[in-house]
């Protein structure tokens, strides 16, 4: 039980109840796409959580009014934490800011800002000229991290992206030959599947498609995933010179997938559009898709996270654009030898200090294989 918050609020707990909101924001991991995953409190004065709240799905309740329908007439004069800033605008549905201010709450105990323009700030300022006190950056981290895409579109104008590469010991992806099934386990296989689930976009270059003919579809239930439906991911094929073939096995399943070109083949084109899928061109970078327009267009979109699972040509033309933020590795028990296949293709690293700089966040066993996940420190 945590301390009472009587005489005003001398004590202060307010990261336990952070905490607690942030795993309700957790229940939205794989549904809120493209809104920011949102947990929400009520707290009374004398401690006790009288409302709780989450936002699972865009156009349904946000987390705080959900929290505050659940206290009813307790919340006046009680104090709201939420993971987020209260949005200060009508989008999907009305301001939270103002449902607060009619529930006749004391006081907001919020992480941080919200980075989406039509918020920023407005929602505090809003809650304080209604003589409402706010309390700003608890466990303001740890609610980053819950929504690192949304940050960075609303920041940077683009989506987070997560690279997932699989390796043997010797940092090799397959042999010289190409052959490179099953290098990890199953464990590690099913992993994968949370990865591609929480994301809203999966990446992958026209080479793995013509090489592997991946599905890069969810393979897990609604039910193993804590969702009322299973969202899919858009599938996006990166190909320059459109060359998917008509009858690749990612183009058959369930959800959209949406090819990237430079090519203005109008009759291939509309073959591809008829086996379902949406074809873009943009710029020719260099024979290649340019990046930095796909990361626009994804932006436009609204994709928050983005899964790229491709070979290292892709994998490290994203690298050496700046582009890939996270890496989630997983390492292999075993040794492929110096003939095989490198991790990334990454010419121009010709010396240490060229070398690009990784922070380790995390290392654990999934089954026979290890994950690592880490962050890329660019100069």
């Amino acid at each position: 039980m945590p301390p009472s918050l009587s005489g005003a609020a001398q004590l202060r707990p307010w990261p336990h109840y952070m905490a607690e909101a942030l795993q309700l924001a957790r229940l939205g991991l794989y549904s809120t796409h493209p809104n920011p995953r949102v947990g929400a409190l009520i707290v009374g004065d004398d401690g006790a959580v009288v409302g709780r709240g989450a936002h699972l799905r865009a156009g349904e309740p946000h987390a705080e009014v959900i929290a505050l329908q659940q206290a009813g007439e307790r919340a006046r004069g009680a104090t709201a934490v939420v993971t987020l800033e209260p949005c200060a605008h009508f989008g999907r549905t009305p301001p939270c800011c103002e449902a607060l201010i009619d529930a006749g709450i004391a006081r907001l105990v919020v992480a941080g800002e919200d980075p989406n323009p039509l918020t920023a700030g407005k929602g505090i300022a809003c809650l304080q000229a209604a003589g409402i006190e706010v309390i700003s950056g608890v466990l303001e981290a740890e609610a980053e991290a819950l929504n690192p895409g949304f940050m960075m579109r609303m920041r940077a104008g683009r989506p987070f992206v997560r690279c997932k590469m699989a390796m043997s010991l010797d940092g090799r992806t397959a042999m010289a030959s190409g052959e490179s099934s099953w290098i990890t386990g199953s464990a590690a296989r099913q992993d994968v599947q949370y990865l591609r689930a929480r994301s809203a976009a999966v990446v992958t270059g026209i080479g793995t498609v013509l090489h592997d003919n991946p599905s890069l579809n969810v393979r897990l239930t609604a039910q193993a995933l804590g969702v009322a439906t299973l969202r899919q991911p858009l599938r996006v094929i990166l190909d320059p010179h459109l060359s998917t073939p008509l009858d690749a096995k990612i183009l058959t399943f369930a959800g959209a997938t949406l090819i990237v070109t430079a090519c203005e083949s109008r009759g291939v084109r509309q073959q591809l559009e008829r086996q379902g899928a949406e074809v873009v061109v943009l710029p020719d970078y260099r024979e290649q898709i340019d990046l930095a327009a796909l990361m626009a267009l994804l932006a436009e979109r609204e994709i928050n996270e983005v899964h790229l699972e491709s070979g290292a040509t892709l994998s490290g033309a994203f690298l050496r654009a700046g582009f890939i933020d996270e890496l989630i590795l997983y390492m292999a028990p075993k040794l492929l030898g110096s003939t095989a296949r490198a991790l990334f293709n990454t010419p121009g690293l010709d010396t240490m200090a060229d070398a690009i700089d990784l922070q380790i966040c995390d290392i654990r066993a999934v089954g026979s294989d290890w994950r690592i996940t880490a962050t890329v420190q660019y100069g």
